[in-house]
């Protein structure tokens, strides 16, 4: 896209800020009573759909591929969902999510008839080797794994391929807090080194090989690493909490969203918008959970992630 059409485009977008929920109107959901207040809560807000959101952002910006990374994630948990649902003889249409890149039934004939070449080339390979793995040893965690490390390295070559120093960050912070949570339960489980291979990405700001070293030796081990590192602050959280630590994830990515809000040209304002409106979701997830399981107020307050608004 030309710099003109970016900036209707990132004008379009801020004009849609309006629509997410303000940090009053989310402790006015936390502090509502009655599901008649939640409502009209909402009703001042668009909390439409994440496929909704990427619709508008992709109408906007048809062409610009460096947004495609956002959804990669998901493009590789549908394939996940298609293996695991194929090999125990179940319909994959019941989890998989959108928005996606990659259309669904895609992903299914490339299992049905082995065609893994059908597949773009930032998952072709991935597909072939955990479709080889799962059938040879049905261990779908270990299929997981492999997919899942496959999906921080697809972000990686995007972003670097993108030029986009944004999604670079992005790639890279989504890689470190993927891995240092697969490196704690790997250290809690004694998962052996061979599995923490398989799962652990790496990346330049936290290498993998060092944290695998780390997790072998144990909880205690990992943590000392992760003290003595730039993570610390991060390492202090999941001692105390995982849903800490897992907080503290989402905000990272939240405060990388912030920095384009100012912007008027490329496409970081649309991610980050897109960023904005994940988190908006996953806010209005907690606080249906919490109101579920009856949790306080304080400690739904505590949970809530940083909003862009």
């Amino acid at each position: 896209m030309s710099g003109t059409k970016y900036a209707f485009a990132v004008a379009a977008i801020k004009s849609m800020e309006s629509s997410l929920l303000t940090r009053t109107e989310i402790d006015r959901l936390i502090n509502s009573t009655s599901p008649s207040e939640k409502q009209a809560v909402l009703a001042s807000s668009d909390t439409g759909s994440l496929e909704d959101t990427w619709k508008m952002i992709r109408g906007y910006a048809p062409d610009d591929k460096t947004l495609d990374i956002l959804l990669y994630k998901n493009d590789f948990h549908n394939l996940k969902a298609a293996l695991k649902a194929i090999m125990s003889d179940r319909d994959p249409a019941d989890y998989f999510i959108k928005p996606a890149n990659i259309d669904t039934e895609l992903i299914v004939n490339a299992i049905n008839t082995k065609e893994f070449e059908t597949l773009p080339d930032y998952m072709r390979d991935a597909a072939a080797e955990a479709y080889e793995l799962i059938t040879r040893t049905l261990d779908g965690q270990l299929s997981d794994s492999l997919i899942d490390r496959a999906a921080l390295l697809a972000m990686q070559k995007g972003a670097d391929k993108s030029g986009s120093e944004f999604m670079k960050r992005y790639a890279e912070y989504m890689t470190v807090t993927s891995d240092i949570k697969t490196a704690y339960r790997c250290a809690k489980m004694n998962k052996p080194r061979r599995f923490m291979e398989n799962a652990i990405c790496g990346s330049s700001a936290l290498d993998g090989e060092m944290l695998i070293n780390a997790a072998m030796s144990g909880l205690e081990g990992l943590f000392s690493f992760l003290d003595s590192s730039s993570y610390s602050e991060p390492s202090a959280l999941l001692k105390e909490s995982p849903a800490r630590f897992e907080k503290w994830c989402d905000d990272i990515i939240m405060e990388l969203a912030e920095t384009s809000r100012f912007k008027t040209f490329g496409s970081e304002p649309l991610a980050a918008f897109y960023i904005a409106k994940e988190a908006e979701i996953k806010n209005l997830r907690i606080l249906s959970v919490c109101a579920e399981s009856g949790t306080d107020k304080e400690t739904i307050t505590e949970r809530m992630r940083k909003l862009y608004v």
